[in-house]
């Protein structure tokens, strides 16, 4: 059926589609980003070992994509906490129902893999994507602090 939202790993031929969606985000947040970490990124999610990446497609069209990691934790179970730490969606296909997928898979996939929770941030005045998320999830209250280093902190090389 043409209007149901799919959701699986990123593929190689995904590239170019995956990296307009990825700007858009960036974008969003009124960022710029080098080149080399779009290039680091993608090679990341196609190892699939320290960060992955899903999509979400819609007519077999790539129309949402989601970024995310595990870590451990010193208060939580050994099997880890699952960071989604991107979520983004192709402005046309919203309220369709890709970041409710998007969601949805990520946790099915923490769930499979052992994770205790999982979680996100996002900007307070991102009002639209927040009615999802508080369809989807609880807002424990927590506000984010950050130091941000000199260098983005990168290992060398990169």
């Amino acid at each position: 059926m043409v209007n149901t939202v799919t959701v699986e790993k990123l593929l190689p031929s995904d590239r170019d589609a995956w990296e307009e969606l990825f700007r858009g985000y960036i974008a969003f947040y009124r960022r710029t980003e080098p080149q080399s970490m779009y290039d680091r990124a993608w090679q990341e999610f196609q190892s699939g070992t320290r960060l992955h990446a899903l999509g979400a497609r819609l007519g077999g069209r790539l129309v949402g994509i989601t970024h995310f990691l595990v870590h451990g934790s010193t208060s939580a179970p050994d099997t880890g906490l699952c960071y989604l730490q991107d979520l983004f969606t192709a402005e046309d296909v919203r309220g369709k129902g890709v970041g409710r997928a998007l969601i949805a898979a990520v946790t099915d996939w923490a769930r499979a893999n052992g994770c205790a929770r999982v979680y996100w941030h996002t900007q307070e005045g991102n009002t639209t994507a927040r009615r999802l998320y508080d369809q989807v999830a609880v807002n424990p209250g927590f506000i984010k602090y950050q130091i941000d280093l000199p260098g983005g902190a990168r290992p060398p090389g990169r």
